[in-house]
């Protein structure tokens, strides 16, 4: 019975890595295919988080209950803060420089 419960918990963990390189793949490809600022920033902050999150949630099932999980548990949540206010944050600098640049013309 421990068997079959290693088994399942390594499978959804291995779906949850390949789930997160899925996203990593289409951010990239977004970065490269969009065409301005704002849709690149889009692409890559939603698909990077995402990707993440699911990379990191994949780690903690394949390492079970313990201080590692925990701290990819903390990597998680800082990554769920920082990367949506950073992309806020550049996506309002680009927005005031075309804004600026337009009134100087």
């Amino acid at each position: 019975m421990a068997e079959i419960l290693n088994i399942a918990r390594e499978i959804t963990a291995i779906l949850f890595l390949i789930g997160g390189a899925f996203f990593f793949f289409v951010g990239t490809t977004g970065l490269i295919r969009m065409p301005d600022v704002f849709c690149r920033m889009h692409a890559t902050t939603k698909c990077d988080t995402l990707g993440a999150g699911l990379i990191l949630t994949g780690l903690m099932i394949f390492n079970g209950f313990s201080m590692i999980s925990l701290k990819l548990l903390l990597i998680l949540i800082f990554i769920w803060l920082t990367n949506p206010t950073a992309a806020h944050i550049i996506a309002k600098a680009e927005y005031r420089k075309e804004v600026m640049g337009r009134k100087e013309d």
